[in-house]
Order: structure tokens, then C-alpha cells, then sequence
């Protein structure tokens, strides 16, 4: 590819990192993540940052990592298959009715969110008694997740199917959309939820035990990994694909609920998908092929690009998403950002930003607009047009979305 839109960094340890951030700021911290993970002895060829790029626990959100005979938990992350769904329907926005509220009722009833009772038994986040859709996609999950709690039994504590088709929380949402052609969308955010978490979480922790003796010789204790031929590596291999799977069942689920819960809203008129769904990861590793080697790749925050590949970039909650094409560019390990990317931490926008300031930059947009969702305002992300035009040689738009409609958790 003759256009190439990034920046190389040479450190003077280990291999180089290139970095699509033309135009959008690049923090100090995800500088110094970015150099942890590009000294380590087994990065094939060089790391890549995507224009989202920020600090990351363990490694930078934004990154793509290849890998030759070792994968780094941390890397991966504990949001296991986060990612995205989307599908365009037959609406458009004249079939919308003025007041969007019952629209957000009806999916908030529809699709368990946020979080209460500590994650307990009456945690409105979960269900209490599993829809036979969503039973039937836990048979067929089941017998794997028995295979690995048999060996790590700790990883059954917790919520595992009653999380099944539910959004949770932070910058997990639902949204309806409109299109540059005033057609309607469903757009949904979520990953492999409590379980992932906790499958996240162990494996990090006993890539740390494994690594003890040898731990003070990383960059950071985090970024200990697991050395391709031993069993630990196995046994994480098949965990995280096991709740990539259910992250994207999850997000299948999530979205046929949604859909039979429009489809009985009254000031609606009956409709269909009438596009394949997107669904695609910007949370997990997987083998890949790319310059010469087998290789692990692992997209943190990071979508698949590959030539011809559709992909969702959402905004924040208040600025506009995109539906894109890979351009395939091997550079960028054929990927792209996953979103906005956060411009400042959680709690410096609840300290920055009132309720007010976050009413004025959603206003026209049926949302939540209290102080629960401060964190989430869109003047706490980076300007997704110019994290758009940093890896225009990465993607085309393919369509330009804007939300009426946002469910938060």
C-alpha cells in the first residue's frame, strides 16, 4: 500500500512501534505502555498503534500485538470479546415517533443493564430466570465452560449464564441510530461480561505466579505472559476462546431481543433487519498470519481490517459512529481503532464535567442525563473525526450514523 498515514517510534529497546495518531493526542503514559510491550523478546516486527490509543491496565488500549510463541494476559484484557453489533432495518426516520421514550423503555425492559446488589441475586444487570433463547445458547456453551472450571474451578464463582444477553456496564450501551440516508440502525456495545472478567483476571494473575521468578525483568509485572508449549498456555488459549464465543453470543442475543421488543412498541410500524449484522471483537487474540510468520495477535481495543471486512468505530454518546471496510493494510496488521478512545479517566470527567454540560452535548438524544453517566459524556473521548481521518488508509466509511437513542447501563 503507497499511502501510509503513521508515525515511527525507534526505541532503544526492542522493535519499532508505528503509530496512526496523526492529529489526535497521544498521553505520556500510553507512550511509556506502548514502549513496555515493543522491548519485550518475542513481538514479531513492531507494535501498532491504533489512533484511540490510550492507558490501558497492562497494555495501552488501542494497541495491536503480535506475538511469536507467547501471549500476554493482560494484553488481552478481562473485557474477553468486548465488541461490537450492528443492523440496519427496514425503518427510516419518518417511521420514528416524536417522543423516543418508550423506544428506550422497550429495550431497557428488553435487555437486563448496569449493575445493582453488588452483582447478588437481585443485580437488575442479570437475569433471574434465563429466556429459552438464551437457555438454549448456554447448552450449547456449557460443555465447554465444564472443561475449564474443571480444571480451574475458582472461575465458576460468579455470574456465567444469567449474564447471558445482558449489556452491563460503563461504556457498554444499545443505541438506535439513523444513517446519511435517514434509514434506522440497532447498535449495541458488550463483551463476555462477569465471566470473561473472572477467566481475565485468573489467567493474569497465574501468568504472574508462573512468571515469579523471573518477573523482575519485565517492563511491568502485567505484562507477564505465557510461553507457547506449556500447559498454562493451552488452558488460557481455550479459556479466552471459549468467552470469545460467548461475547459474541451474547451481542446475537442482545440484539434479537431488542428487535422483538421494537417490533411491540405500538407507534412503530412492523420491520425486519434488512442487512447481515455486523459483530466484531475489539477485545482478543487470535493466530494470524502476517509478515512471513504464524503469528498471536492480539487486538486490545482494536478491530479487524482486513480487505473488504466490515467494522463498527462507534463515537462517544454524543458524537457520530461508522460503519467501515478494511483496506486490508498490512501495516496496521490489518486492523483499525475501535472507537473514540477516552481523552482524560473516569474520574477526571466527573470531577471536569456537571450534569448541565452533559445535557447541552446530548441534547436531541434520548438518553440518560443524570450523574451516573458523567464518565461516559462525550467531552471525556477524543474527536472521533480526527480519529477517523488518522487511519484513513486503514478503513473507508461505509456509512456515517448518528444516535437518537442511547441505553446505558
Amino acid at each position: 500500500m503507497s499511502e501510509t498515514n503513521y508515525e515511527i517510534t525507534e526505541p532503544r529497546k526492542g522493535v519499532p512501534i508505528k503509530s496512526w495518531t496523526r492529529g489526535v493526542p497521544l498521553e505520556d503514559s500510553a507512550r511509556k505502555q506502548l514502549l513496555n510491550v515493543a522491548s519485550l523478546p518475542f513481538i514479531h516486527r513492531w507494535v501498532a498503534a491504533m489512533p484511540d490509543v490510550h492507558w490501558g491496565y497492562g497494555a495501552t488500549v488501542g494497541s495491536v500485538i503480535p506475538t511469536k510463541g507467547a501471549i500476554i494476559p493482560a494484553a488481552v484484557g478481562v473485557d474477553i470479546g468486548c465488541g461490537m453489533m450492528a443492523a440496519r432495518t427496514t425503518l427510516s426516520a419518518e417511521d420514528l415517533p416524536d417522543d423516543l421514550r418508550p423506544l428506550r423503555t422497550a429495550i431497557e425492559k428488553a435487555v437486563p443493564h448496569g449493575r445493582t446488589d453488588g452483582g447478588r441475586k437481585s443485580d437488575r444487570g442479570a437475569f433471574s430466570d434465563l429466556p429459552a433463547a438464551h437457555a438454549d445458547a448456554w447448552k450449547r456453551l456449557r460443555r465447554g465452560f465444564g472443561r475449564i472450571t474443571e480444571r480451574f474451578p475458582k472461575l465458576k464463582r460468579g455470574n456465567t449464564e444469567n449474564h447471558l444477553g445482558t449489556l452491563g456496564t460503563g461504556n457498554h450501551f444499545i443505541e438506535i441510530c439513523l444513517d446519511e440516508e435517514g434509514r434506522v440502525w440497532i447498535m449495541l456495545h458488550s463483551g463476555s461480561r462477569g465471566v470473561g472478567n473472572r477467566i481475565g483476571r485468573y489467567f493474569i494473575e497465574l501468568a504472574k505466579k508462573d512468571m515469579r521468578d523471573a518477573l523482575s525483568t519485565l517492563p511491568d509485572k502485567d505484562l507477564a505472559y505465557f510461553t507457547e508449549g506449556t500447559q498454562h498456555f493451552d488452558d488460557y488459549v481455550e479459556a479466552v476462546g471459549w468467552a470469545q464465543t460467548f461475547a459474541r453470543v451474547n451481542r446475537e442475543l442482545m440484539m434479537g431481543a431488542i428487535m422483538k421488543a421494537l417490533a411491540r412498541v405500538k407507534s412503530l410500524p412492523s420491520f425486519r433487519a434488512d442487512q447481515k449484522a455486523v459483530n466484531c471483537h475489539h477485545n482478543y487474540v487470535q493466530q494470524e498470519h502476517h509478515y512471513g510468520a504464524d503469528v498471536w495477535l492480539t487486538r486490545k481495543g482494536a478491530v479487524r481490517a482486513g480487505e473488504g471486512e466490515l467494522g463498527i468505530i462507534p463515537g462517544s454518546m454524543g458524537a457520530r459512529s461508522y460503519i467501515v471496510r478494511g483496506k486490508g493494510n498490512p501495516e496496521s496488521f490489518l486492523s483499525c481503532s475501535h472507537g473514540a478512545g477516552r481523552a482524560m479517566s473516569r474520574n477526571e470527567a466527573r470531577r471536569r464535567f456537571s450534569v448541565e454540560d452533559h445535557e447541552r452535548a446530548t441534547q436531541g438524544i434520548e438518553c440518560r442525563k443524570d450523574k451516573g453517566v458523567i464518565d461516559e459524556t462525550p467531552m471525556a473521548y477524543k474527536s472521533i473525526d480526527a480519529v477517523m481521518r488518522a487511519q484513513k488508509d486503514l478503513v473507508t466509511i461505509v456509512h456515517t450514523l448518528r444516535q437518537v437513542v442511547c441505553v446505558k447501563g
